[in-house]
């Protein structure tokens, strides 16, 4: 069985970042919206130098789940500063999750249980009231491990991809 352990990422990660963030949007996304839009929005959304800005910035923190022996990344997650989320009632002291993705094939190794746990921890440190994560309204496994996670029904938005209009579920967890 392949080990996965968590890492915090720092300045120097953005290429991995890039790779894992790239590969498991393709991977969640594949079938459900166009394929030329997915690469299009990897290409800017998840290009290295978005996650370097991320990396350099102090209000963002970002973890690596690495596939051991080799340090192969194959999910990471992403603490920020909550953007577009219309919860009944935003709080100041509230941050998101904004991005938390484990390739499948490591599904069930822990992976996506440590990342949410480091980011929980971040928040708790920076003294966050409340985290906040989005989902896409249909997928099912992620909604049913924000629940077990502690999660509570808090709204819904829309996003875009490629001129697509998609629904999220939005999600709070009180700390």
């Amino acid at each position: 069985m392949t080990i996965v352990s968590i890492k915090r990422a720092w300045p120097g990660d953005d290429a991995a970042l890039a790779a894992v963030g790239a590969a498991t949007f393709l991977e969640t996304f594949a079938g459900l919206v166009d394929g030329a839009h997915i690469l299009a929005h990897c290409a800017r959304e998840h290009a290295a130098g978005r996650y370097a800005e991320w990396l350099a910035s102090p209000d963002y923190a970002l973890w690596l789940a690495v596939a051991e022996p080799g340090a192969a990344p194959v999910g990471y997650a992403m603490l920020a500063p909550p953007q577009n989320m219309p919860v009944a009632e935003p709080r100041k002291d509230d941050l998101e999750i904004k991005r938390i993705y484990v390739l499948s094939r490591f599904h069930g190794t822990g992976a996506g249980i440590a990342l949410m746990d480091a980011a929980l921890a971040e928040a708790k440190a920076r003294m966050a009231g409340r985290v906040l994560i989005g989902v896409k309204d249909d997928n099912a496994r992620a909604i049913a491990f924000y629940r077990k996670s502690g999660f509570e029904d808090a709204g819904t938005r829309t996003f875009s991809v490629g001129g697509g209009t998609y629904s999220d579920l939005l999600f709070a967890k009180p700390l």
